[in-house]
């Protein structure tokens, strides 16, 4: 059984519109994204988001209904399963109300539309006219209030009125303004193709009449008038408000105004060709036209009176490529878009200004996964959650292309940066005042001073040349304010004690060259202080002690090595630790005598050395943790027992491959977090009753401590190698999006571990003279900055279509990294021609790619793959096993699909195959057994089923994920226990799935669960609204529970529009649909079990049959959630 959950929600936007939704006086902007809607408000700034939910159904169509009786308008809402039901805002509650529950016009012996679902309402509203299916148009009349009207009505729909026409391929429509109160019929113009491939445009008159008790009426759409003679490149319909009614149709070489009585026409050309995407109205002579470069354009009416003279069209600036188009009023627009950022502009003379940019990493063409923490050897938790697995995507289309690496982890917000700060060593906060609950002053040391920075309540900062008496000459190793308003300085030379309160200079001072030593570790709380000195001996000192320094112990540890670290918490105030380089082990000590409690050895290997050690309150109720930093990159966490100070309950996770420094951070009720700083810096804190590693945004960190000035309250101080910087940090992990322009298609992404770099391929488009000129490159980039590194470019009119990145066997046998390009050409000629090509590149030390191998092809190489050493190619209708022979590739083997293969997933010698139309079929490859024998591929199973695949992946056993291109997702495995060799050739289909969105990727992971796992990630899946999900088996002991969970849930929470969550996640394609999903937890759904009131968890877990405790319930979806 399987298990799916969201990553990163889909951010594609194709549908918005301007709403009084939220309230009766401001305007709304409700944006659908896949099966989203998100509903904002209007600042200064742009937009904020008010308000978001999750519906059961990809968004197809939105219009806005005003009835009478409701202060606000509605929300008419079209989903893909041809569901349409409306929405309200409930304004004491502050949540959608379902006004019209679903209705169902779903229709099996229809044909969908070819272009797109389209929903009118005409001017008068009174109509609302959908097409859903070629030659029939739906039309929905608008109650309105009568005599005969039952308050129930009151906000309702008429019945559906279906109504055939001939025009079967349309292009665009909508219905025209009434030119006077005696126009009463609704008047229709439909932009289509005809049987001859023409362009034409017909005007049709809607006649509605009602119907009786139970008689839902009828509609009629008779042709007035009808034209064949447009332009080919026509494909948009404009209507024209008073005065001068009629209609625009913009084409890729013109724009023609048509008055609908008289017939005539009015056309002027384009002075540069444009293929127009989108458009929204201004006002009654302007409108603003986007384009499919980017470009947008305003267009004025010039009027006579009423008559069309003409017009004038300028383009005002580049955005991104938009779907669609809101005029939010005072000279603000709202361009969303598919492949590009969405964004808020602002029209100026004869420009525009970009206000606000909402990220948008759609569609997701190719992705990779970097592992910053992959290890071998002791079982480590090490999962995408934790923020050390970074998905980077090639995201977007062409001037709108990227790099997007997403990630999840703690965000940072800068509050003010001090520059010209180079390799700052530590950060201490302090207290002028001594007592202060807040800090005021900032120290900050460095290899030969230390400098301090005092800031006042309104922010502003001051460097003091002179503080409090403390030595600024030498680096710090510790300061901190302690009690009876003193100051503890700590430097490698000396011990001070200063007092806060007059300032007059050291109150006691011991000096380490007293005894020809240095001071090399130190670490203190409130009352007690331990420090080090030549490395190999401890000295204790009591801070209670008045304004005086005495030791009151003392310890060498020659038998131990040398200290690495010490720690002195705040919390079990009586111990502290030390951690020793040669023995890799963790004492425990009383602080009084530093005689040894506990000792445990971390490791038996000498490089596994503990290097920086925190105690402390990471989850509340539960014992202190202990968490100590390896030099390998491990963090290893201990439970300690407060009585005994006895260690329990050992785990280890890697944040990367260098020791961190732990600092801990405030987070208020007696609880902290420990900032862990290394090359992948991370957040640890506890939350839901366990400990969460979360990767933090400020990779640059070299230093941090805590900083609650008046100015910044909460504040986090953070050192990087070139500055300062004071900030806000996240109380807890949201997933981050960082992005690299590439503006061209990343059409492939490729990711070295050993090069630290990115194979890349793109496709550049620009207009020349006005022809689209397209050219393709391969880039090597830095993995940590995108840095392009080198470029190769191919062919004139050749397209990257894969690139990979593997281990190759050369002429020796010996396995060498490269990176392999399978091309296609756009427009061959003849049967014979080449149609693609095979490259091999090497990079070298110089991190240069160079050409080693290249092979011209009779196919596009739509997919690339290894075994054994080997290159396995899908070309059409063909899969080649090729080895490399220096300059040349040698074709060992082939296998014939059925139409072409598109993905790859290969597992040993195993090669599962996605066909364009015929699912998945499984190969294996053989080696020759003897010298000069035959590479062989060999069919061992295969899905005898119709599905339009567009990837697959290898998840266990004998079992590959299927996605198609009709948004479904399939898990089969091989009837290996099948009776017939027939039989075991079988791929059956053990889950099965309706995700709603078209997958263009599905990636392999490797992550090891625990024992008591509930489920075990096994990939992740990108697509093309912009969605991350991650694909996991359940463990077999937790499948029945799951779904009965899922079951329970569904029938409990509804979803607006009261769509059944079966239908709405059942399989469906064009050869068949399903009732309900097939043994697959939808991980959104079950989650929502944590948002449900108390009362209703309890009656779903009476349901389930899990009636013993609740708790026991919300912990396991809880461990779900952080999964993920």
């Amino acid at each position: 059984m399987a298990y799916l959950a969201p990553i990163h929600r889909p951010s594609s936007v194709r549908h918005a519109l301007k709403i009084r939704f939220l309230n009766p006086d401001n305007d709304s902007l409700v944006v659908a994204k896949a099966n989203r809607l998100e509903i904002y408000s209007f600042n200064e700034d742009g937009v904020v988001l008010s308000h978001t939910r999750t519906l059961y159904g990809k968004v197809t169509m939105l219009q806005k209904l005003q009835f009478a009786q409701s202060p606000t308008e509605h929300l008419f809402v079209g989903t893909d399963r041809y569901m349409y039901f409306t929405l309200s805002w409930d304004a004491e509650s502050q949540q959608l109300q379902t006004q019209k529950t679903y209705v169902d016009q779903a229709d099996k012996a229809s044909r969908d539309s070819q272009t797109q679902d389209r929903c009118h309402i005409d001017p008068t509203r009174q109509y609302m006219m959908l097409q859903l299916y070629d030659g029939i148009i739906t039309i929905l009349p608008l109650l309105s209030k009568g005599k005969k009207k039952k308050p129930s009505d009151a906000f309702a729909l008429g019945e559906p009125v279906p109504s055939r026409i001939p025009e079967f391929f349309v292009r665009s429509s909508g219905f025209l303004y009434p030119r006077g109160d005696d126009d009463v019929h609704p008047k229709l113009a439909i932009l289509y193709t005809d049987d001859r491939d023409g362009v034409c445009l017909c005007f049709k008159r809607l006649d509605y009449s009602p119907g009786g008790a139970g008689d839902p009426g009828s509609a009629s759409l008779g042709t007035l008038t009808a034209r064949d003679d447009l332009e080919l490149g026509a494909s948009h319909i404009i209507p024209v408000p008073t005065p001068a009614y009629g209609l625009l149709v913009l084409a890729e070489t013109s724009i023609t105004y048509f008055d609908d009585i008289s017939g005539q026409s009015l056309t002027e050309p384009l002075v540069d060709p444009a293929i127009f995407v989108a458009w929204t109205a201004i006002d009654a002579q302007r409108w603003l036209f986007a384009d499919d470069f980017g470009r947008l354009f305003l267009l004025m009416l010039m009027l006579d009176g009423a008559e069309v003279k003409g017009w004038k069209l300028d383009v005002i600036g580049t955005t991104s490529r938009a779907t669609t188009l809101v005029y939010l009023g005072s000279g603000l627009v709202f361009v969303g878009s598919h492949q590009g950022d969405s964004q808020i502009i602002r029209i100026q003379q004869k420009e525009i200004q970009i206000l606000q940019n909402l990220a948008n990493i759609a569609p997701i063409l190719d992705f990779t996964i970097m592992d910053m923490g992959n290890r071998s050897g002791e079982a480590h938790s090490n999962e995408y959650s934790s923020g050390q697995a970074r998905i980077v995507t090639g995201s977007g289309a062409f001037g709108d292309g990227s790099l997007r690496s997403i990630r999840n982890g703690v965000g940072i917000e800068e509050q003010g940066v001090l520059g010209d700060m180079d390799n700052i060593l530590d950060l201490f906060p302090l207290s002028s005042n001594g007592g202060g609950t807040q800090t005021d002053t900032l120290a900050a040391t460095f290899a030969d001073e230390t400098r301090v920075f005092q800031f006042s309540g309104d922010g502003e900062v001051e460097e003091k040349e002179e503080f409090m008496h403390l030595s600024l000459t030498e680096r710090s190793l510790h300061i901190s304010n302690i009690s009876d308003n003193r100051i503890l300085q700590v430097t490698q030379t000396d011990i001070r004690l200063l007092d806060s309160k007059d300032g007059m200079g050291p109150t006691a001072e011991w000096s380490a060259q007293t005894e020809n030593t240095i001071i090399t570790v130190a670490s203190a709380n409130k009352n007690h202080l331990v420090i080090s000195t030549g490395g190999t001996e401890a000295l204790a000192l009591d801070l209670s002690k008045g304004l005086r320094i005495a030791f009151t112990a003392r310890r060498s540890f020659n038998e131990e090595g040398q200290i690495a670290c010490i720690n002195v918490p705040s919390v079990c105030e009586g111990i502290c630790l030390a951690g020793f380089w040669q023995s890799t082990s963790v004492t425990i000590m009383s602080v009084h005598s530093l005689d040894t409690i506990h000792r445990v050895v971390m490791s038996e290997d000498v490089a596994a050395v503990p290097r920086s050690l925190a105690l402390t309150q990471l989850v509340p109720k539960e014992s202190p943790t202990l968490l100590i930093a390896m030099a390998n990159g491990e963090v290893v966490t201990f439970s300690m027992d407060t009585k005994s100070y006895a260690l329990s309950a050992r785990k280890a996770t890697i944040l990367g491959t260098q020791g961190a420094t732990f600092k801990t951070i405030p987070r208020g009720n007696g609880l902290f977090g420990v900032f862990a700083i290394c090359e992948h810096s991370s957040l640890i804190y506890g939350s839901e009753g366990r400990i969460v590693y979360a990767a933090v945004t400020a990779e640059e960190a070299t230093c941090v401590c805590p900083f609650d000035a008046e100015a910044y309250p909460g504040a986090v101080a953070i050192a990087t190698s070139r500055d300062l910087r004071i900030t806000l940090v996240d109380t807890e992990r949201t997933t981050h999006v960082h992005t690299l322009k590439v503006n061209e298609t990343v059409r492939r992404i490729a990711y070295s571990q050993k090069l630290k770099a990115f194979g890349v391929g793109t496709i550049h488009r620009e207009l020349q003279d006005g022809y689209e000129v397209i050219e393709s490159h391969l880039k090597l980039n830095d993995e940590v900055i995108f840095k392009e590194l080198d470029t190769f470019a191919l062919n004139k009119d050749e397209l990257i279509e894969s690139c990979i990145r593997a281990d190759l066997r050369d002429r020796s046998g010996k396995l060498t990294e490269r990176f392999v390009v399978g091309t296609a050409y756009m427009d061959p000629n003849g049967e014979d021609v080449v149609r693609g090509r095979v490259l091999v590149f090497a990079v070298g030390q110089e991190r240069k790619l160079k050409l080693i191998s290249k092979l011209s092809v009779m196919g596009a190489c739509r997919a690339l793959g290894v075994v054994d050493g080997n290159i396995v190619a899908a070309l059409v209708k063909t899969v080649v096993i090729y080895s490399v022979d220096g300059p040349d590739l040698t074709k060992l083997a082939t296998y014939r699909t059925s139409t072409a293969p598109i993905a790859l997933s290969i597992s040993g010698n195993q090669i599962a195959i996605g066909d364009l139309m015929k699912s998945v079929s499984v190969v294996s490859y053989a080696r020759p057994t003897q010298p000069g024998g035959v590479h062989t591929l060999t069919e061992t199973a295969r899905h005898f089923e119709t599905a339009w695949s567009t990837a697959v992946a290898y998840v266990d056993d004998h079992t590959w994920l299927e996605s198609d291109a009709e948004g479904n997702l399939m898990v089969l495995k091989q009837n290996v226990g099948g009776i017939t060799p027939d039989d075991r050739r079988i791929l059956q289909t053990i889950s099965e799935i309706r995700l709603g969105e078209m997958v263009n990727k599905i990636q392999r992971v490797e992550v090891e669960g625990s024992s008591g796992a509930v489920v075990l990630p096994r990939a992740f899946m990108g697509t093309v609204d912009g969605s991350v999900y991650l694909f996991a088996l359940i463990a077999p002991s937790k499948q029945d529970l799951l779904m009965r969970l899922q079951q329970a849930i569904a029938s409990r929470v509804q979803s607006p529009g009261n769509v059944p969550f079966n239908t709405y996640r059942a399989f469906k394609n064009s050869v068949r649909e399903s009732e309900e999903p097939f043994r697959f937890v939808d991980g959104e759904l079950i989650e929502k079990f944590l948002d449900c009131p108390p009362n209703l968890q309890q009656s779903i877990c009476e349901e389930v049959g899990v009636q013993a405790d609740v708790e026991e319930m919300r912990a396991m979806v809880e461990e779900l959630r952080r999964i993920h």
